[in-house]
C-alpha cells in the first residue's frame, strides 16, 4: 500500500498542506495540493501547490526566488492533511514576512498586531512599482 492510498483528497481533488520550517518549528504557510503538485514536490524536493483562486499549478518561489526545500512530508492520522517540513529560503509570505501568520488578534479580535518584521516589501520581491 502506498502513502497515496492513505490520503483523503477533497471532492475537488485537493488536500491542505501546512508548511513548517524544520529548524524552528515555525508554521510558515498553508496551501492546497492536488495529486500532481504532490508528485512534483516529491520529484523535485521543492514545494508545488494548486492555487484555487487562480486555478493554476505553481511552485513556491517561482517568481520570488523564495523557494522551500523539502525535508519531510508527513500526513495526519486521518490522512486528510499534510505537514511539510522545509528549509525556507527568504520570505514564505508573498507580503514579505517570514511566515504568512504574522498577525495576532488582540482582545476579542477588534484589533491585531504584527508579530514579526517584514523582510522585504512585495515591490522588492516581485519588482513591481
Amino acid at each position: 500500500m502506498s502513502a497515496f492510498d492513505k490520503l483523503k483528497f477533497t471532492a475537488d481533488g485537493l488536500i491542505p498542506a501546512i508548511v513548517q520550517e524544520q529548524s524552528t518549528g515555525r508554521v510558515l504557510m498553508m496551501a492546497w495540493m492536488n495529486r500532481a503538485s504532490l508528485d512534483k514536490t516529491l520529484e523535485t524536493g521543492k514545494t508545488h501547490f494548486w492555487s484555487r483562486s487562480r486555478q493554476k499549478f505553481w511552485m513556491k518561489g517561482e517568481s520570488s526566488g523564495h523557494v522551500q526545500v523539502v525535508k519531510d512530508i508527513a500526513f495526519d492520522c486521518d490522512g486528510d492533511t499534510l505537514l511539510i517540513q522545509v528549509e525556507q529560503v527568504g520570505a514564505a509570505c508573498h507580503e514579505g514576512y517570514r511566515s504568512c501568520f504574522f498577525r495576532s488578534m488582540e482582545g476579542r479580535g477588534e484589533t491585531f498586531k504584527v508579530t514579526e518584521p517584514q523582510l522585504q516589501t512585495p515591490e522588492q520581491i516581485y519588482g513591481k512599482a
